[in-house]
C-alpha cells in the first residue's frame, strides 16, 4: 500500500480491531508518518499516465479507454484494492483533450472514491507535443465504523459511519515525443480537513509527481524502454519507481521494476491488436518493506479508437 492507501486518522484512546491495527502498523513502518488519505499506488502509470497527470488527456490524438485493477498484498486479510477507469479523447482538430477519471480505493472498512473531469490544451511543435492539463472533481471518503471495535465506545471519532465528500482540483504538464515523455503534476491541489466533533484532522494531503520515459530502438523489432516516477508528499519519504523493459516487434513487452529498492517485480504487456493492449505486473516486497509473503498484482486493459475525422491510430509507447 503506497502512502497509506486510505484515510488513516490517528486518535488517542481508540483501538482498531486487530486486523486493521496490524495493517496500519505495517503501513507506518513502511512509509513513515501516516497523517491523511494518500493517493493509490499504480505500477502501470507508464501505460496510462492520466491516473496521475491530467495533461495526458487526449495527448495521443484518439479516443482512449483504460481499466485497471490492483490487489495489494494478496493474502493479507482486508488488504488494499484499487480500481481505476478512465476515458479521454482529443477534440477540435486535436488541439484540446477532455476526459473522465473514476477511482475506487478500498482498505478494510474504508472506501475512497474519486471522480474527476479532465481537460488539456496541446501545443504541437517540431514533432513534439506540450500539453497543459487541469482536472476538477470530488473525493469521497466513507468509513463503516460498525466493523470497528474501539476501546472507548463514546469516542466521537467513531460515532456512526463517516461519509465525507471534498471538492478538489489539480494540474499537470507533459512534454511528449515519439520516443519520450516528461511529466510534472499535482493531481489534487487542495489539502482537505474535516471536523470530527471537537477534533480536526487532515483527510487529504497534496502529492507531487515527476515522471519520465524513453524508448531506445536498438534494431528492427527490438527496443529498450525505460521509465521512472518520483512522488513527494509532506510527512512521508520520497518514493521512486524504476522500470526497464524489452519491447519485441512492437507487440511484446517484458521487464523488471523496483520501488525504493524495497519492492521488486516483473511487468508484461501484450499488444493484442493495433488498438487493444493488456498489461500485468507482479510485485514482491522485501523484508525492508512488509516481507515477501504479501505479493501484489495489477492488471490493465487499454483500448484505442479513431472515432473522429482527425483521429488516427499509430504506434505509441507512452
Amino acid at each position: 500500500m503506497l502512502y497509506g492507501h486510505r484515510p488513516i486518522i490517528v486518535r488517542q484512546n481508540s483501538l482498531y480491531m486487530k486486523k486493521i491495527y496490524l495493517l496500519i502498523i505495517i503501513s507506518t513502518l513502511y512509509w513513515g508518518q501516516v497523517k491523511a488519505q494518500q493517493d493509490p499506488l499504480y505500477a502501470q502509470y507508464i501505460n496510462n499516465p492520466m491516473v496521475i497527470n491530467p495533461a495526458y488527456t487526449g495527448i495521443n490524438n484518439l479516443l482512449n479507454a483504460s481499466l485497471s485493477y490492483r490487489s495489494q498484498w494478496a493474502g493479507f486479510n482486508d488488504a488494499p484494492t484499487t480500481t481505476a477507469l478512465s476515458a479521454h479523447s482529443s477534440f477540435f482538430e486535436n488541439k484540446v483533450g477532455g476526459g473522465i477519471l473514476l477511482v475506487r480505493d478500498q482498505l478494510g472498512s474504508t472506501v475512497n472514491t474519486q471522480f474527476n473531469v479532465t481537460y488539456a490544451y496541446k501545443i504541437e511543435f517540431t514533432e513534439h507535443t506540450l500539453s497543459f492539463g487541469l482536472q476538477t472533481g470530488v473525493l469521497n471518503l466513507r468509513d463503516d465504523n460498525s466493523e470497528l471495535n474501539p476501546r472507548d465506545p463514546d469516542d466521537e471519532a467513531f460515532a456512526g459511519d463517516q461519509n465525507i465528500s471534498k471538492f478538489n482540483f489539480g494540474a499537470g504538464l507533459i512534454l511528449k515525443g515519439d520516443d519520450f515523455f516528461l511529466g510534472l503534476s499535482v493531481p489534487r491541489l487542495v489539502n482537505n480537513q474535516e471536523q470530527f466533533g471537537t477534533l480536526e484532522s487532515e483527510v487529504y494531503q497534496r502529492h507531487f509527481y515527476f515522471s519520465g520515459g524513453y524508448i531506445y530502438h536498438v534494431g528492427a523489432g527490438f527496443a529498450l524502454k525505460f521509465a521512472g516516477l518520483l512522488k513527494s508528499v509532506s510527512g512521508s519519504p520520497l518514493s521512486m519507481d524504476y522500470n526497464a523493459a524489452v519491447v519485441l516487434r512492437d507487440k511484446y513487452t517484458l521487464g523488471v521494476l523496483s520501488r525504493n529498492f524495497q519492492t521488486y517485480g516483473l511487468l508484461a504487456q501484450l499488444n493484442i491488436s493495433d488498438n487493444l493492449r493488456f498489461g500485468y505486473v507482479f510485485e514482491v516486497p522485501t523484508n525492508q518493506s512488509v516481507g515477501t509473503s504479501f505479493t501484489s498484482h495489477e492488471v490493465t486493459l487499454t483500448v484505442d479508437f479513431a472515432v473522429l475525422d482527425f483521429h488516427f491510430l499509430n504506434e505509441r509507447y507512452f
